[in-house]
């Protein structure tokens, strides 16, 4: 059986922005919901989902183990991290800032859920909606974040100068050990020395806005973020999505209603309604009363407007988007498509775009990776290259020694 490791989300955004809300709907698991800052103090850890429609089990039944298949759609697996709100001054331990922070090593990509309705402010007290900026909060809470770094970055920075200087060691090397634990990659720190003018200037001539350009650069290649732009369901929701878009053209933003997913959620586990987590609509089942009628009522002219309540949408965009991970499904029988025991594609890998076959059978198990010989696409019996990028639904044998 796949012994992968799941994908981290991390959920960040300042207090009472609907960030345990999020969390909530994404995982029903029961979290603190409250508007009062720093609800959240523990971090929140459950499991959600990304929504694969063009999955191989619309064409055959499938006896799945690592993921759920309803109605043809497989939901795979993602770890998602509900961490305690950021204030400004948190990479100085404002708030629980420290605490914030520190949970965000493991998670390669983050959720920033942000009141789009503007109705509060950058500390998360309640204001009149609209009367705050929400493109302020992307600024703010990306700046803690790559303030954090550099504060790590520049704790004992003599000793990077005398490694680099002195005992001329890699730069890249040792910037790697220093920032060891936030996933950080040799690519990553690469490309943010280049891209920031420091790959051929020694450590110490870097001033602190060098340090602080690199810090920028490193995270946004090591955990880029999704905007998740929530509150969608209020007209001034609507506006403040249109703001995020306009000051960040380039940005993955979803427009989301974390509350009309929690609720969509609830009313299907009693029966109420049929709803696929990441549906643009859903139906009712059971005698509803007039007000339930009346929320459902609203929600589904919400979801007809922008497709779904954007929760799932946005883990996708995390994963697929973002990461760039593709969905695998390895098998030991290729023309049965099922393990040895005749389960039917019974597991399901994320894995980076770049993946080769044998970075697949690693990620299955150490030691089969360490046996591997080839790989053969179950589809079309073809034989792949060891150093062959695997695609999205890619069915694949891995033979070994």
């Amino acid at each position: 059986m796949v012994t992968q490791s799941r994908v981290q989300i991390g959920v960040v955004g300042k207090p009472n922005a609907g960030k345990s809300t999020f969390f909530a709907a994404a995982t029903l698991k029961d979290v603190k919901i409250s508007p009062t800052p720093f609800t959240t103090i523990d971090p929140n850890v459950g499991m959600g989902y990304v929504r694969i429609d063009d999955c191989p089990c619309a064409q055959v039944k499938c006896n799945p183990r690592s993921y759920v298949v309803v109605d043809g759609v497989c939901f795979a697996p993602v770890e998602l991290i509900d961490v305690a709100g950021l204030v400004p001054g948190a990479w100085q331990g404002r708030g629980l800032g420290n605490q914030f922070l520190d949970h965000l090593r493991r998670a390669p990509v983050l959720i920033h859920v942000v009141d789009a309705s503007g109705s509060t402010d950058e500390e998360g007290r309640l204001v009149k909606p609209g009367s705050h900026d929400p493109v302020v909060d992307v600024q703010f809470l990306e700046r803690e974040v790559d303030m954090w770094i550099a504060s790590i970055l520049r704790k004992d920075w003599d000793k990077v100068v005398r490694f680099v200087e002195f005992s001329k060691r890699d730069v890249v090397e040792v910037l790697m050990e220093k920032l060891a634990g936030l996933g950080m990659g040799r690519t990553q720190v690469e490309k943010a020395l280049a891209d920031a003018d420091l790959a051929k200037k020694p450590p110490s001539r870097w001033t602190d806005d060098d340090l602080y350009r690199f810090s920028h650069l490193a995270r946004a290649y090591s955990k880029p973020i999704v905007i998740a732009a929530n509150k969608i369901d209020l007209p001034e929701g609507e506006e403040g999505y249109k703001k995020l878009k306009q000051a960040f053209p380039d940005r993955i933003i979803v427009p989301t209603s974390a509350e009309a997913e929690l609720a969509l959620r609830r009313a299907a586990a009693k029966g109420l309604i049929k709803y696929k987590p990441g549906d643009p609509g859903f139906e009712v089942l059971g005698e509803l009363t007039p007000q339930q009628r009346a929320v459902l009522d609203k929600i589904g002219d919400l979801t007809k407007k922008w497709g779904s309540t954007g929760v799932v949408k946005a883990i996708n965009s995390a994963v697929f988007d973002a990461l760039r991970y593709v969905a695998v499904y390895p098998v030991e029988d290729e023309k049965r498509l099922s393990d040895k025991n005749g389960n039917v594609l019974p597991d399901l890998l994320l894995v980076p775009h770049t993946s080769t076959a044998r970075d697949v059978a690693y990620a299955i198990h150490t030691e089969l990776g360490e046996r591997f010989v080839a790989a053969i696409d179950a589809k079309t019996g073809r034989r792949l290259a060891s150093d062959e990028p695997v695609r999205h639904g890619l069915i694949l044998k891995i033979l070994a020694r």
